[in-house]
């Protein structure tokens, strides 16, 4: 009598918990592209923005106290994914191994940039690291703007032959990957984070760098809109979830996140900075949810001959238990020390800032 209570008990903690981490994991990835997005977007700019290396350097100090501590949004996103759901992170990690390298290798490039162009006084050495921050964070923006959407598309997941038997493995080829949809997602990532990045840039700095960022975000805002305008049409004509509920819920976030870019790009113009730079995040925000709601269950796969979803590869309920209570305390810290660093980082940039020599 008792194991069999002691079972149920069990079972319902985990049907409770499992959906309890799926949204914790899109809380995740979504600060992760809020934050990181403007990082993206300012690296992205370097060779475009600055007409100078004094304005390099300026752009490089907006995000220099904050760009690494970001970057453990991802870690966080990947170390929840590995613990919660291991089956899930385990699918991804073998079967797109080769697009989560280029991640990795725009990440690894990336930091390395920052860290050593200013190590040399030659202009040549620091235009060769600026390029990699820029192709560093491209990357990364491209790939995983083109991994989203295929998770939305939905991944095919199929038997593989191993010697303990069958296992899923996903079945998608490495070009397969380059659906219209999928391109799409990739380039809106990309011009989107740049907006993003610009209007961060204007927002962190005075003079003319501030007008140039600012001009630049406006241009780019009305781009990321069309672009996001044809991303939702195509989410919700061609890939949209097949609960009515949800698929409404999809049509109305996709116009939402359209209404937020247009709304940011607007703010630019009219030099209304703070503004212009949260809508351009609640945008990003918006979109990611979507795209969630699209992955609840499936987890962004297509399971053909194998039973596979979102409670198959949990762990279990003790894990997920443990993590919670982890969680519960080591997040609400991490997200009070961020909000300090930004609060600590808050005052504008200019070139005047910058000591001479120091590029």
């Amino acid at each position: 009598m008792f194991p069999i209570l002691e079972m149920s008990v069990l079972e319902v903690a985990h049907s409770a918990l499992t959906p309890v981490w799926f949204i914790l994991i899109a809380v995740l990835w979504v600060g992760f592209f809020f934050l990181e997005g403007f990082d993206f977007g300012v690296a992205m700019l370097l060779p475009f923005l600055a007409k100078d290396e004094t304005d390099k350097r300026v752009m490089v100090n907006t995000i220099g106290p904050t760009w690494d501590a970001n970057e453990v949004w991802l870690i966080t996103a990947g170390g929840a994914m590995f613990a919660a759901f291991p089956g899930w992170y385990a699918t991804l990690f073998s079967g797109l191994y080769l697009p989560l390298l280029l991640v990795l290798f725009g990440l690894i490039i990336r930091g390395v940039s920052f860290e050593y162009r200013s190590k040399h006084p030659s202009s040549q050495w620091r235009n060769t690291f600026d390029w990699m921050a820029t192709i560093g964070s491209l990357l990364p923006s491209l790939v995983l703007g083109v991994g989203f959407a295929n998770f939305v598309r939905g991944v095919e997941l199929g038997p593989h032959q191993t010697i303990n038997g069958p296992a899923p493995l996903v079945t998608t080829s490495f070009w397969g990957l380059f659906t219209p949809f999928a391109l799409v997602g990739g380039l809106l990532f990309v011009i989107l984070f740049c907006a993003h990045g610009a209007g961060f840039v204007s927002l962190k700095t005075t003079g003319r760098m501030h007008y140039r960022a600012g001009r630049f975000a406006t241009r780019l805002g009305w781009l990321a809109a069309a672009l996001m305008a044809v991303w939702a049409v195509m989410f919700n004509t061609m890939y949209a979830p097949a609960d009515a509920t949800a698929h409404l819920l999809t049509w109305i976030l996709g116009i939402l996140a359209v209404l937020l870019v247009v709304g940011a790009t607007l703010f630019s113009r009219s030099e209304k900075d703070g503004r212009a730079f949260l809508l351009n995040g609640l945008a990003i925000a918006v979109m990611m949810i979507a795209m969630f709601i699209k992955m609840w269950g499936n987890i962004g796969f297509r399971p053909v001959g194998v039973d596979f979803d979102m409670w198959i590869a949990s762990s279990s309920p003790y894990t997920l238990k443990i993590m919670t209570i982890s969680a519960g305390v080591m997040v609400p810290i991490v997200l009070a020390y961020q909000a300090w660093s930004y609060w600590v980082f808050r005052k504008r940039i200019s070139r005047e800032s910058i000591p001479q020599g120091a590029h």
